[in-house]
């Protein structure tokens, strides 16, 4: 793969902060155990619930709620790996899960895009995949790519052609958001281990990774965990999310509410684990508020305090986790709102320590695309990653002779060190970009530009062309038997 393509930058820190107490942790994890045991979770899935009973959990198949005794969810959930790799079709790209380092990608998946060059607002389609890849290429903050809108003009099989089209011009980890169902997902996986060459290689270093969603409150889907099983077996990735909303399908209280969502995910992962042990299996709850007023879906209300507190209750299990951010309400590109809802976001849950963190460069709570969005983010996600590096303290940049030469009432300017340390000593953001007379841009050009230049300028390596007249067979056999 080519060297010049730009580095991830992850945000790495030594710096912790704890949103929950031991105590809390414990307690939390005792109500999960109590739901899951005594109150269980619905499997509408006959492959699940054949699972779950012969591995001796309690299986009512007539109402197909499973209730999973204490002792099966600590035997299940002590063989998921705590640090797997996400490979990516560039090698040195590949993640590896470590502590204190938290890897960034965008939100997904959006079904609305506000077109580049029109302004149109209009339904996403293929090539609004592609070219939300290409961008994904681009930027350090960007780790991995997440499927950001949909292919609504692919029907049953856009997940696949999501993939396929995202491989073309992306050359990072991918994450689906979309696949979903048995035939779906083998279909994917044949297209993985087409990529890799071999089964073997897909379970070292699995290309794709998959996000499972619940249904709150305490059921499973159906299509989801059936697509599940069949790619941990693999080997690949699997990310459970939870996304209950507090008041209206978890209680109203933020304990209750991060049960009822952990008892979500513990459950899937024990499923897999006990189908697949040892498959790599992350932790995510992403909760939000109903406004009792109006019933609106509200992310980001003033009191949003245990927000990144499921990153906690992750690692508690001894799970990897995947924690959300920058997923703001408003529709404007440049309301207020847009930056004043996520700001804090990056630099929280980095200190949460999160292995990896979605939801840069959609607006309208995740569904609306402006492709420069992701130019406006990523500044914010840089200024976390910069608060939480530590300050350099050396003879050097003591700077004490440089400091006694100057003396009271003196200036630095003339000094080399200055001179030397002046370029970097201050880093530009998209506030600090200076047009043809040297005035500050507005942020909003300035993002309108760098996007211009990436499309212009960065055209990642597709796959071999023998890769991918293996990949287009796999699509034709998908389109003609799913649609």
């Amino acid at each position: 793969m080519p060297k010049e393509y730009p580095p991830i930058e992850p945000i790495r820190t030594r710096y912790k902060l704890d949103f929950l107490n031991e105590e809390q942790l414990k307690s939390l994890q005792e109500g999960t155990y109590t739901v899951l045991e005594n109150v269980g979770v619905q499997f509408p899935s006959q492959t699940a619930l054949s699972i779950f009973a012969e591995h001796g959990a309690n299986v009512d198949f007539e109402t197909q709620i499973v209730k999973i005794p204490r002792d099966l969810v600590e035997k299940a959930m002590s063989t998921i790996p705590r640090y797997p790799t996400l490979g990516a079709r560039n090698p040195e790209f590949d993640l590896k899960m470590q502590a204190g380092v938290s890897f960034f990608t965008n939100d997904g998946c959006g079904h609305e895009v506000v077109d580049f060059n029109t302004g149109e607002r209009r339904p996403s389609r293929k090539s609004d995949v592609g070219m939300m890849a290409r961008i994904n290429d681009y930027p350090s903050s960007m780790a991995l790519c997440w499927t950001m809108i949909s292919a609504q003009d692919c029907g049953t099989t856009s997940p696949l052609h999501e993939i396929d089209i995202s491989w073309k011009n992306n050359t990072k980890h991918y994450q689906s958001v979309t696949m979903m169902g048995e035939q779906v997902c083998r279909y994917g996986l044949e297209m993985a281990t087409v990529l890799r060459g071999n089964s073997d290689e897909v379970r070292k270093r699995p290309p794709i990774s998959l996000i499972v969603c619940t249904i709150a409150p305490l059921v499973q889907d159906k299509e989801a965990i059936e697509g599940a099983l069949v790619l941990a077996k693999a080997g690949i990735p699997i990310v459970i999310m939870s996304m209950p909303t507090i008041g209206t399908t978890a209680p109203a209280t933020y304990a209750g509410a991060l049960v009822v969502g952990d008892s979500e995910v513990i459950s899937a992962a024990v499923l897999l684990q006990l189908a697949s042990p040892g498959a790599p299996v992350f932790h995510s709850l992403l909760h939000a508020w109903a406004d009792p007023r109006t019933a609106a879906y509200v992310g980001y209300p003033l009191d949003s305090r245990v927000r990144y507190a499921p990153v906690e209750m992750a690692h508690h299990w001894g799970m990897p986790a995947l924690g959300g951010a920058f997923g703001t309400e408003t529709a404007d590109l440049a309301d207020w709102r847009s930056a004043a809802e996520v700001a804090t976001d990056p630099l929280l849950v980095g200190l949460a320590g999160a292995e990896l963190v979605t939801g840069i460069g959609l607006r309208d709570t995740y569904t609306l695309l402006y492709p420069e969005a992701i130019i406006l983010d990523d500044d914010l996600y840089h200024q976390a990653r910069y608060n939480l590096m530590e300050m350099e303290v050396s003879q050097e940049t003591l700077a004490i002779d440089v400091i006694s030469k100057v003396k009271p009432g003196g200036h630095f300017l003339s000094q080399k060190h200055t001179r030397t340390h002046m370029r970097t000593a201050m880093v530009r953001g998209v506030i600090h970009q200076l047009d043809d007379l040297g005035k500050y841009k507005d942020p909003v050009k300035y993002a309108r530009e760098k996007i211009t230049w990436i499309m212009d300028n960065h055209h990642p390596e597709p796959p071999p062309s023998e890769i991918q007249r293996e990949l287009d067979r796999i699509l034709q056999a998908a389109d003609n038997e799913l649609t």
